[in-house]
């Protein structure tokens, strides 16, 4: 048998109303968005699909994010997600750099070509962006490690080192 919790008038009980908060519902709710979060951020990147050619150097370590303009298999320019043509690319790069905050530097400027585009076109879009004054201005290729089945890449050959008082060529 159950004993009333507070003793009332006549026999009867009174409920009082649970003061406690369960947090157990809580806590599963935000276990499951962590993990939706954890899965879906690394597919939140650039978005136009271009197979990249791959090379041997090593990642840069990055500062600030960088601009991404890819060149798709049919030649056409896109500016992070956002397709633009090539006479409105420096325009858009120009007011980008006019909205950055003062004392940071200029941000990279990654140029990202399909495999299958031809070199001059990559060339070209890299020429117009340099031509406009950016100088912080990189092409991407795919790491060989990074593609399944990938036959690992011989090293690059080393250039001899130079002593320090003499300048580069």
């Amino acid at each position: 048998m159950a004993a009333p919790l507070a003793g009332g008038r006549n026999g009867r009980s009174r409920y009082r109303p649970m003061a406690e908060i369960n947090v157990t519902p809580l806590v599963d709710v935000m276990l499951v968005l962590l993990i939706i979060f954890m899965v879906a951020a690394p597919l939140m990147t650039v978005g136009v699909p271009v197979d990249l050619p791959r090379t041997a150097a090593a990642p840069l370590n990055q500062e600030t994010e960088p601009l991404t303009i890819s060149v798709n298999p049919e030649g056409r320019i896109f500016l992070q997600e956002t397709e633009v043509q090539m006479e409105e690319l420096v325009p858009r790069l120009q007011a980008i750099m006019r909205n950055q905050p003062q004392g940071q530097p200029e941000r990279r400027i990654f140029v990202r070509g399909d495999r299958a585009i031809a070199y001059g076109k990559v060339m070209e879009v890299m020429g117009t962006i340099a031509g406009a004054g950016f100088t912080r201005v990189a092409l991407l290729a795919e790491q060989p490690s990074s593609r399944p089945g990938a036959a690992p890449a011989t090293p690059p050959a080393r250039a001899p080192a130079r002593p320090s008082g003499q300048p580069r060529n």
